[in-house]
């Protein structure tokens, strides 16, 4: 049975990253770009980041260009955008696809762990946001439009949960 840690990805600056490296620790898997109507997600995604590294969490940022040609860019563009734009410093990947044939194969584990509205797995958008528990359970699965301080709640609660 495939569990969260089997899986790796290419980081940002191409450097292959197992997820086995955070084992036990609460997850926000992400779905971003830096031209759509969600980037400036970004900012919260990042103070999330900062609030609640030191307690065992960690947002992972999966650059994606399936959604109206919003992450143009290649992964230096994407790093310098981030910096800049919002001193991003939570770990990032490689441009992936998250649906169709080429979809990584984190997301195609992720889609079916835990589907979207009426049993959907297909990705709706940037900023598809999954909770991912300690133990590596997908607890739950967020639209784009939910903003990162209106999930800290449930970050909180998984972030609570016994190890």
């Amino acid at each position: 049975m495939t569990e969260l840690y089997d899986f790796s990805a290419t980081d940002i600056d191409g450097q292959p990253r197992s997820l086995g490296e955070w084992r036990g620790q609460v997850l926000l898997i992400v779905n971003v770009a830096s031209r759509c109507g969600f980037t400036s997600q970004y900012a919260g995604l990042e103070q999330l980041w900062r609030q609640c590294r030191d307690r065992g969490f960690a947002v992972l940022g999966f650059p994606c260009d399936q959604f109206g040609h919003q992450e143009p860019g290649d992964e230096p563009e994407i790093r310098e955008f981030c910096s800049k734009n919002y001193d991003v410093t939570f770990p990032m990947f490689a441009k992936i696809d998250v649906n169709g044939p080429d979809a990584h194969a984190l997301w195609t584990w992720l889609k079916r762990e835990k589907a979207g509205l009426l049993g959907t797995e297909v990705i709706k958008w940037n900023f598809t946001k999954f909770l991912v528990a300690r133990d590596g359970r997908v607890l739950r699965r967020y639209a784009p439009n939910d903003e990162p301080a209106g999930i800290a709640g449930d970050i909180e609660a998984a972030l609570s949960e016994a190890r």
